[in-house]
Parts: C-alpha cells; structure tokens; sequence
C-alpha cells in the first residue's frame, strides 16, 4: 500500500498565481457553473464544473504533468476539483484561495 498523503495539492494566493500565469504551460481550470463562468472568468481559464469533473477527467489526460491551478468563488468547490484530480494521478495541482476574487487582473466575459 502506498503513502497515504492528506492532501495532494497545494492551496496558492492570488500573488503566486500571478506569478504563476507567467508560465505557458499552466492550465487553470475554473470549476464554477457554467453560468458562473459566462458572467466573468480569468483568461484562458477552461470550464469545467466540479460535478462533472470525475466523469471529464480523460479530456485532462495531456495535463498530467503541467501546473494546474483551480478556482471556483470562494474556494470550496475548487478543493474537491484538487482533491479529485490529486487522487487520479495529477501531480501539481493549486488550488487558488479565496476562488476568482484573488485574481486581480481583469476577467473576460463569454
């Protein structure tokens, strides 16, 4: 039996997802509703709602070993997205604190 980690990802503040954006192969993945996402999201954020998330898990395969950083509004959903994805072999996972509201920068509608 492997080593049973607590918690497989790590929870960043809006300052270090700053940081991190910077980097290219970065996928932030907000896991709000889609509706949610439509009235304003980080840029290049791709959508995928928390309840969907176990059975759209295949669609992140070519992200297994990029930096994924998960937001939702408050930070509640986006640790249960973390803790799904930790759980199925994705190793560097973020979860932003304090969900979109962390992020200052300018959101993007559609």
């Amino acid at each position: 039996m492997g080593l049973f980690r607590k918690r497989g990802y790590t929870t960043i503040t809006g300052s270090q997802f700053q940081k991190m954006i910077s980097n290219n192969n970065i996928l932030i993945l907000d896991v709000r509703s889609s509706g949610e996402y439509k009235k304003g999201h980080i840029p290049n954020a791709k959508n995928l709602p928390v309840d969907t998330l176990s059975s759209k898990l295949s669609t992140l395969n070519s992200y297994k070993d990029s930096d994924i950083v998960v937001y939702c509004a408050s930070g509640g959903r986006s640790a249960r997205a973390c803790d799904i994805l930790s759980k199925n072999g994705f190793n560097k996972v973020y979860n932003l604190s304090g969900g979109v509201s962390s992020y200052k920068g300018k959101l993007t509608k559609n």
